[in-house]
C-alpha cells in the first residue's frame, strides 16, 4: 500500500476523445470506467476493485489474492498516459513482501535491468514474466515505464 508515482506522459494511450472531451462532471467517471476495462483486458486477477480519479491522481481499492496481483494492477493503472499517480489502498489476503520498482530510462534493456537488480543479464526473463501480462515481448520496454522487479527467486 501507498503511493506510486509515474510520469504522467508516458504510458498507454486508453482515453480517447469520448473520455477526455465528455461533460466536465462525466469526465472521470468515463476514465475510471475506462482504466477499468484496462485492467480487465489485461486479464489481471482481483476479488473487488473500484478506482477513483482525482486531476491525475488515481485511488484504487478493493482486494486481490497476492502481492502480486496488486502490484500489477498500480502498474496497469499508472503506466498509462495521463495518470501521475496511483494511490493503492488495495487488501491483499496473502500477504508477501513487495517486490522493489524500476522506472525505465533511455537506454535501458531489460538484461541491463537484470544486471543491476540481479547481477547477471541473463535473469531478464524474472523480471519479463512479474511483468506479463503488460509487457508482451522482451524488447518492448519504454522510457517512463515502471517496471516490477521481484526479489530474486
Amino acid at each position: 500500500m501507498g503511493l506510486f508515482s509515474f510520469i504522467k506522459t508516458a504510458g498507454s494511450k486508453i482515453f480517447g476523445k469520448k473520455e477526455l472531451e465528455a461533460p466536465k462532471e462525466e469526465v472521470k467517471k468515463l476514465q475510471a470506467s475506462a482504466l477499468l476495462n484496462h485492467v480487465n483486458n489485461l486479464g489481471l486477477s482481483y476479488k473487488t476493485l473500484n478506482l477513483s480519479l482525482v486531476g491525475t491522481k488515481v485511488t484504487i481499492s478493493g482486494e486481490v489474492e497476492q502481492q502480486q496481483d496488486a502490484e500489477k494492477i498500480v502498474l496497469a493503472v499508472g503506466n498509462v498516459d495521463g495518470v501521475e499517480s496511483v494511490e493503492d489502498n488495495l487488501t491483499v489476503v496473502t500477504p508477501q513482501p513487495q517486490a522493489q520498482f524500476h522506472t525505465v530510462v533511455s537506454g535501458d534493456t531489460l538484461s541491463k535491468i537484470a544486471q543491476n537488480f540481479y547481477g547477471s543479464a541473463n535473469k531478464y526473463p524474472v523480471i519479463f514474466e512479474a511483468n506479463k501480462p503488460m509487457l508482451t515481448h522482451p524488447d518492448k520496454i519504454y522510457p517512463g515505464q515502471v517496471l516490477r522487479i521481484p526479489a530474486e527467486g
